[in-house]
């Protein structure tokens, strides 16, 4: 069962907490707002949603913070619309206008385009983006009208689907993809791809790994779960009592012990479900704990 703050009486909170973000809220505005909820410093997120976009935030509370670097790489998924034959600045309905086109969409070219957009392919950062070039973040540079050259970077697209509206102008899109990748870049990558330009706008976030919106909460009820719900989709390692002793004080432990393979990281659970800690591979045949959750 969830619990929602330091008030419930047994001690301090450690777990997640999945909220459906408001239009208007920045991801720290929601970190600072459940702080208070939830009588606690120790927030953080999984990764940031911007402010006019919403859906799925995954947050970090107490111990479980520790987690967040683990699940800042889990995929993602988004449904938004796409405005074709505008170009903004921002490449989303926030920005300035800088370019117009006279564009007729025909679905099955759309739909073509897309194929072309997905799998491993390479995005180059907006200049709206957190992402650092020489130290400084782009969105910084870009707040004093500065734009510079930024390289592109491998994300993978596993779906990118496209669908027409009653407007012609206007499709439609859910994607599947892996974290790092913008789906702004994504419509106007589209927009271009078909001769001209576009936009993205309404853009909602409808799953974080395995949380989707029928996992989220508003922030005003936000809950938070144990830390063992954070891990859902690792490939869960569950110990006997012996392991767990050995975990507990962060041993590095042979792959056998653990039955794992692979690159990890895995997650480990004591006999009665307590997540102790990620383990990931250390040398040949031989695994670590990159993080314990347990004193």
């Amino acid at each position: 069962m969830g619990r929602r703050g330091k008030d419930s009486g047994d001690g301090p909170i450690h777990g997640v907490a999945i909220v459906d973000k408001d239009a208007g809220w920045t991801s720290h505005d929601v970190v600072a707002k459940a702080r208070g909820i939830l009588g606690t410093r120790k927030v953080g997120h999984s990764g940031t949603l911007d402010p006019d976009a919403t859906g799925v935030l995954v947050l970090g509370v107490g111990r479980a913070t520790k987690l967040l670097r683990f699940l800042q790489l889990l995929p993602k998924s988004y449904e938004c619309e796409i405005v074709f034959g505008t170009e903004t600045n921002t490449l989303d309905a926030a920005g300035e206008v800088t370019a117009t086109y006279d564009m007729t969409v025909d679905p099955a070219e759309a739909t073509a385009a897309t194929a072309q957009l997905t799998g491993d392919i390479q995005q180059v950062p907006p200049m709206v983006s957190a992402v650092k070039i020489d130290g400084k973040r782009l969105h910084e540079l870009a707040r004093k009208g500065i734009e510079v050259d930024r390289p592109p970077r491998p994300v993978t697209v596993y779906r990118y689907d496209v669908e027409p509206t009653d407007d012609p102008l206007v499709y439609r899109a859910f994607v599947d993809c892996s974290s790092g990748t913008y789906v702004r870049v994504l419509a106007a990558d589209l927009g271009h791809a078909l001769g001209g330009g576009a936009h993205l706008r309404k853009l909602r976030r409808t799953s974080v790994g395995a949380f989707t919106l029928a996992d989220a909460t508003s922030l005003e009820d936000v809950t938070v779960i144990p830390m063992a719900e954070a891990v859902r989709g690792f490939p869960i390692v569950r110990v006997d009592e012996a392991t767990e002793a050995a975990i507990r004080v962060g041993a590095v432990l042979d792959s056998d012990a653990l039955g794992v393979a692979g690159t990890g990281p895995w997650p480990i659970l004591s006999p009665t479900g307590e997540l102790l800690a990620m383990y990931e591979p250390f040398g040949d045949g031989r695994v670590k704990p990159v993080v314990v959750l347990v004193g």
